[in-house]
């Protein structure tokens, strides 16, 4: 699988979990990546599964962000593996998550 497309697996998997949280917070927090690191490990041929185990902390920084209206970062670690091949990892992904309150007028 071409790396590309490994990245966008990362992403999508800790913008969900990170969107999951702001929208259960029911606050308006904006939500970006401040920045991307990426091992890719091996060539990954089958389907691709990717683990984030960073929920909770996700969580207290959602909070954290409520409770200071400052811009909050945190890195957060992906996991992508092919179960079919092997339990071994295939990429390894750093993303910055990077949160903050949005003002209302």
């Amino acid at each position: 699988m071409y790396f590309g497309v490994l990245s966008v697996g990362a992403d999508i998997t800790s913008g969900f979990l990170a969107m999951e949280h702001i929208r259960a917070s029911k606050s308006k927090i904006s939500l970006i990546f401040k920045d991307f690191h990426a091992d890719f490990l091996k060539r990954a041929e089958g389907d691709v599964h990717f683990t984030c185990t960073e929920g909770s902390a996700i969580r207290a920084l959602v909070k954290k962000s409520e409770k200071s209206g400052k811009r909050e970062n945190m890195p957060v670690n992906i996991i992508a593996w092919v179960p079919s091949i092997s339990p071994d990892p295939v990429a390894k992904f750093i993303l910055t998550l990077s949160i903050k309150l949005r003002k209302t007028n």
